[in-house]
């Protein structure tokens, strides 16, 4: 039995069954960890989407920015842009389905070593913080209101934590921290503007959030996605590891087996701009 955790799909579903057969994924014995952006600028969204669900209990997926947004596009609330590559799975039959499966899915997994979210926790957030946040958030996903948070979501604040924030601004944040963020500042604060490599920062004010000084250490290893740009990383002092390697942009698919802390690669089948 192992736990294989890869990074941003993106619709690059061939590479994901390459990647699989190269490890010799077995879903009766494994469990497959998605981190989140199952979806968007590759050429096979639907499939993977398919294929994810059909898994059921050996997959363990986040939800991602990419994910968050065909939700908002399905209902209506953006149009489908063609460069995301969704519009199979909003005129597929089984598209409701989907959806209900989608906005199932968590902001936050746990192993017993690990934990896994697409873009990281809050560097001022402790895990049982991190853990009550993700439960807020994933309860009004599958409640009756989870139109009017999809509708609400879009805003780059508040950009600061406070236990005592309410409402919108309360799940704005939250959504904000677990599937957006890249940089904060020393303080903490998320900056959502910015998406360079730290390697070309010329911004002293700004950091990778898990490089905050005061970032709350968490008991476990924190697994993301998300940050093409880091190209992955693994930062043994801060206890992360990205495993986002742009295979949509023509890099890499990337897999980690956790139990030996093995890295599997597949290359992009394809350049995509």
């Amino acid at each position: 039995m192992a736990n294989y955790i890869v990074g941003d799909i993106q619709g690059c579903f061939d590479e994901l069954q390459l990647l699989l057969e190269q490890v010799k994924f077995t879903p009766e014995q494994d469990t497959l960890w998605l981190a989140g952006d199952l979806v968007a600028r590759g050429p096979k969204s639907l499939e993977t989407l398919r294929f994810v669900k059909k898994l059921g209990s050996s997959a363990r997926c986040v939800l991602g920015n990419h994910d968050l947004h065909l939700l908002a596009t399905h209902l209506g609330y953006f149009p489908a842009k063609p460069k995301d590559k969704t519009a199979p799975i909003l005129s597929a039959p089984d598209c409701e389905e989907l959806m209900d499966w989608l906005r199932a899915q968590p902001l936050l997994a746990e192993q017993d070593e690990f934990v896994m979210c697409h873009a990281g926790i809050s560097p001022v957030w402790d895990l049982d913080t991190a853990r009550a946040a993700n439960a807020e958030v994933t309860a009004l996903l599958q409640s009756s209101d989870w139109m009017w948070l999809i509708k609400n979501m879009y805003a780059n604040h508040p950009t600061q934590w406070n236990q005592d924030l309410q409402g919108i601004e309360r799940y704005r944040y939250i959504i904000n921290a677990y599937t957006r963020m890249r940089f904060c500042e020393q303080s903490g604060e998320l900056d959502m503007a910015c998406k360079l490599p730290p390697s070309k920062m010329n911004d002293s004010k700004l950091m990778p959030w898990f490089q905050v000084p005061q970032r709350i250490s968490l008991e476990k290893t924190v697994i993301f996605g998300h940050w093409a740009a880091l190209m992955g990383c693994h930062d043994e002092n801060a206890n992360v590891i990205g495993l986002d390697t742009g295979c949509v942009w023509g890099e890499s698919l990337t897999l980690l087996r956790w139990e030996d802390k093995q890295y599997f690669q597949q290359k992009s089948l394809k350049s995509r701009s």
